[in-house]
């Protein structure tokens, strides 16, 4: 008998396994056909004429706030003045 419910664990915890690695692949799957995505869409705007490495830098500080934008461009400028660079 616990011989039965241990067998019966085992394949419900293997079952378990499988469906969460089969959502991990699928969502990997998804993941790079976005990247491939994205990729088509830099080279679009290549093709247009804009800047993809200006537009790359423009996503990423959209991507932080205010405060953490402007500290970053803070510490860039003090550096920048350190170097001679201002």
């Amino acid at each position: 008998m616990a011989e039965d419910i241990t067998e019966s664990s085992q394949t419900v915890a293997a079952g378990q396994l499988k469906a969460f690695i089969e959502r991990i692949e699928r969502l990997e799957e998804e993941k790079q056909t976005i990247a491939d995505d994205i990729k088509d869409v830099y080279a679009e705007m290549k093709g247009t004429g804009f800047d993809t490495k200006a537009v790359r830098t423009i996503i990423r500080l959209r991507k932080k706030d205010a405060n953490e934008r402007q500290e970053e461009e803070a510490i860039l400028d003090l550096y920048m003045a350190a170097l001679g660079m201002a």
